[in-house]
């Protein structure tokens, strides 16, 4: 356990005025619901959409026909999940590279809907009851909820679960869970979990989107082991044809326990899911082309802008076209990883943003696909803009001594070149901070009072990151740091993340519609920066953050919430803790013409695995049938 910067709800009405407008701070949402009433779903803010008769979300198909196999790429994954390898099959630890999608095999307490920026709805328990003093949540599982092997699902089971997950759990289990007191079943299908007050008001949002684990079947597996054995679930799909490190296949549960909920119908259309793995983007979409996959999404500019156009392209056989994004904040930028200690002046990490010229690289190497990204939470409500305002000062105000004074001014801006990929003025602003940080430059290199060079080392794991980045290490070099990059294969990478073995690092995320403290901890808390596996890339450890993060948990209000947030945002770009880089506006997909699915989209979520279903008609007409 790491040592972490707590604030209770009187230190934080403490803070002066940054009570402007949280008079009670009571826990936004769970002051809004009823104590001691049964909840079949819960919401942050707001109503929920659905009422307690509604029979399927309204972005799915509720008659959508099963069958078929969906082979794809995934664009996104959770945990220690890897799209390049796998050596476990266990999704819910710190340590190993486990395949995407392995959560389809796993129910959890509850479901969101994707038409709804933070609503959950009953999966495995029917309903959540809060406690009067708001400290504890009893769960009621549904009567029918079983395990693959046919055995019922029990409230010994979630307990195991929730202290095993508290113990040994993927940070992003295991951070929500610090304040857990207690898990204790309380009948055969029902469980309470309870805290010690110190909790965020969120945590209830997402402990309730936990699996509940079978407590028999990890009696006789280590927890914690590299098992390509795949843990016994209860979910939609179960793990079947497997190739260790190349291909593994999901295969639908005919008897699933939950397929006629509401909160399912519609979903887990197709019979089998299939994910083969691929060393290289290149090799990825070579198998796409020749239909051996059959949907992707194209993260690189040039082969969007002038690689989609094959045979099946030009004949129709291959949709290509772009998805509006989600409604959700989004982050891409680089951690410059503040353990180590040169990296700790602000200044370093100031001159090392200068030196990425993004109109250049936007123009010469993404074909104008994208935009710059300034913020943390981008194409989003919680970006800040120019001045802050009196409720965002109220907010910053006890932290003065503690922050960049940038915070108090216009939001921090990424630097604008002149396009040139060699902006003199950006290289002598960088070389200026450096020097004032103690550098001074002899040869062409920054050397330190012991005469050492300053290395930055930016570690990738693809091969089209080198030639993007390659342009930024030539700034980079030519201000005067002892630039590089490091390729290594995926487990090498995924370990040295786990152990914050690098000097820089990209990473992109995207949040909920109603980012959770949880969430935000992950990558940006005090309490994450020693835990290995966290997203707390930088090492970043900041009181201001702590509170910040706390604060936005407690507000009750969107309004407030939003204020809270763009308070966080203002401090994470003054720190530079992250380089902002850049952002898409849409999904950019193609797919093989033999599919259904409705239209518009969700707002808060893409899983076409999930919610799409193969059309017999079109296959046939493209001879996939």
């Amino acid at each position: 356990m790491t040592d972490r910067i707590a604030f209770s709800r009187r230190q934080i009405l403490a803070m002066g005025a940054a009570a402007f407008a949280l008079p009670a701070l009571s826990g936004r949402a769970i002051a809004a619901l009823a104590v001691e009433t049964p909840h079949r779903g819960i919401s942050t803010f707001g109503d929920l959409k659905y009422g307690p008769d509604f029979t399927h979300f309204d972005y799915v198909n509720p008659d959508a026909p099963k069958g078929g196999t969906f082979n794809f790429s995934p664009p996104s994954w959770y945990f220690n999940q890897s799209t390049n390898t796998f050596n476990t099959l266990n999704t819910f630890v710190p340590r190993g590279d486990a395949p995407p999608r392995m959560e389809l095999c796993h129910d959890y307490l509850m479901k969101p809907s994707l038409d709804e920026p933070d609503a959950l709805y009953g999966l495995l328990a029917e309903s959540v009851t809060i406690s009067a003093d708001r400290n504890s949540f009893i769960f009621a599982l549904r009567p029918g909820a079983r395990f693959h092997d046919g055995s019922d699902i029990t409230a010994e089971d979630a307990v195991f679960t929730f202290e095993i997950l508290k113990e040994k759990g993927h940070p992003q289990f295991q951070l929500p869970l610090f304040d857990m007191t207690e898990a204790v079943a309380i009948g055969p299908k029902t469980f309470r979990v309870t805290f010690n007050g110190d909790q965020s008001p969120q945590t209830l949002f997402r402990i309730a989107e936990y699996p509940v684990l079978s407590r028999a079947w990890f009696q006789d597996h280590p927890f914690d082991g590299s098992e390509l054995e795949a843990p016994l679930g209860c979910g939609p799909y179960k793990v079947g044809f497997v190739s260790p490190g190349q291909t593994i296949e999901y295969h639908r549960v005919a008897d699933y326990w939950g397929k006629d909920l509401p909160v399912n119908r519609g979903y887990n259309n197709f019979d089998r899911i299939r994910i083969e793995f691929f060393r290289d983007r290149q090799a990825g979409f070579e198998a796409f082309k020749k239909g051996d996959v059959l949907f992707r999404q194209e993260f690189t500019s040039r082969v969007w802008a002038t690689e989609y156009d094959f045979p099946a392209i030009r004949d129709g056989r291959v949709v290509k076209r772009e998805f509006p994004a989600e409604l959700r904040p989004a982050m891409q930028a680089w951690a410059i990883n503040q353990r180590r200690e040169r990296f700790r002046d602000i200044r370093v990490r100031e001159a090392i943003a200068l030196c990425f010229d993004f109109e250049w690289t936007n123009r010469n190497i993404f074909y104008d696909a994208y935009a710059r990204s300034q913020s943390t939470f981008e194409r989003s409500p919680y970006k800040a803009e120019g001045l802050p305002g009196a409720e965002e000062l109220a907010l910053l105000e006890p932290f003065r001594d503690e922050l960049p004074a940038e915070a108090f001014g216009e939001a921090v801006m990424q630097p604008i070149s002149d396009g040139s990929g060699r902006d003199r003025n950006m290289l002598r602003r960088a070389r200026q901070l450096m020097e004032e940080a103690g550098w001074k430059v002899e040869d062409g290199a920054f050397r330190g009072a012991g005469g050492q060079l300053f290395p930055v080392e930016l570690l990738v794991r693809d091969q089209i990151f080198v030639r993007v980045f390659t342009p930024f290490l030539e700034m980079l070099r030519a201000v005067g740091f002892n630039a590089s990059i490091r390729l290594v294969d995926e487990t090498q990478f995924q370990s040295r993340l786990t152990d914050f073995d690098f000097d820089m690092v990209g990473m992109a995320a995207s949040f909920g519609g109603t980012p959770t403290p949880a969430s935000l901890a992950n990558i940006f808390h005090s309490s994450a920066a020693d835990l290995p596996g966290s997203r707390n890339y930088p090492g970043t450890k900041s009181a201001a953050i702590d509170a910040l993060i706390d604060i936005a948990g407690r507000t009750e209000t969107r309004d407030e919430f939003t204020v809270a947030m763009r308070a966080l945002d203002r401090v994470l770009r003054a720190r530079r803790d992250w380089i902002p880089n850049w952002n898409a506006a849409n999904h950019r997909a193609a797919f093989w013409d033999m599919f259904g699915f409705k239209e518009p989209k969700p707002d808060y979520g893409f899983p076409v695995e999930e919610i799409w279903w193969l059309d017999e008609e079109k296959a046939k007409a493209i001879g996939k049938a």
